[in-house]
């Protein structure tokens, strides 16, 4: 039976953040917010092309996406109560940890710094899933993946068809065909509540920018990363014709 918009709004409550759907739903929490409200602006001339405010937080949006995201896989696979939800846990694991590659290999080329853990928002959310269990488990992460990619794939496609530097295009490809994986296969479940999905991402609340920026890493701490599983069916993107050819523009 679909949940009601009221249940779904109390489904994801607890611990100090006090987590709600509509909290959740909000695309910034996916990364870094700008530190500007100019995102086209440019802030590097690259051999790949300009790099704008825009550019760069879609790369480190990326890459806390992974932070938060890969985990939860591996929570649903513990958890996961139905066939669904573990192949969906599979797909989260498989594809962040290949976006995680790309973005890490094209960072540095941009003099991007990476976080090495998600925003406050996303490790709260992370805490929640580890204390839910049985049915309840998988209608909360049926719903909030859902709802997630869902904010973020008309971000993916506006970076896609704007951004200037051939490295960030690349990831931006990738980006697409792994959100829209992870949307099909959260919709398979059979778990989705669409009214209150739909009516959350189009309703973003307005949240605190500490709760939705990762903390830059310390200086000298390793870089965490992300590792492919071993029945691993997706892969980085072949950065060649972007570091071999001339940019695109």
């Amino acid at each position: 039976m679909p949940l009601s918009r009221n249940t779904m709004g109390t489904l994801f409550v607890g611990g100090a953040l006090s987590l709600t759907l509509a909290a959740l739903a909000y695309p910034s929490m996916l990364g870094l917010d700008t530190v500007s409200t100019s995102t086209d602006r440019v802030i590097a001339n690259t051999q790949w092309g300009p790099l704008t405010e825009g550019d760069r937080d879609f790369v480190v949006k990326v890459r806390a996406a992974g932070l938060w995201e890969y985990p939860v896989g591996q929570i649903g696979l513990q958890k996961g109560q139905s066939k669904s939800v573990l192949t969906a846990s599979e797909h989260l694991i498989d594809g962040h940890a290949a976006l995680d590659t790309t973005c890490r290999k094209i960072a540095p080329m941009l003099n991007i710094t990476l976080p090495n853990v998600a925003s406050p928002q996303q490790e709260g959310f992370v805490t929640q899933l580890k204390a839910e269990s049985g049915k309840q488990f998988d209608v909360t992460f049926a719903n909030i993946l859902r709802l997630t990619h869902g904010s973020i794939f008309n971000t993916v496609a506006k970076v896609r068809s704007t951004t200037k530097n051939s490295l960030v295009r690349a990831l931006a490809d990738q980006a697409n065909d792994t959100v829209l994986d992870h949307i099909t296969v959260m919709e398979k479940t059979g778990l989705v509540d669409f009214d209150s999905t739909l009516f959350q991402q189009t309703t973003p609340p307005k949240l605190p920018k500490s709760d939705l920026t990762p903390p830059a890493p310390p200086a000298g701490q390793p870089q965490v990363v992300l590792t492919p599983p071993p029945t691993a069916t997706a892969t980085p993107v072949d950065l060649g014709d972007a570091v071999n050819g001339q940019p695109q523009q």
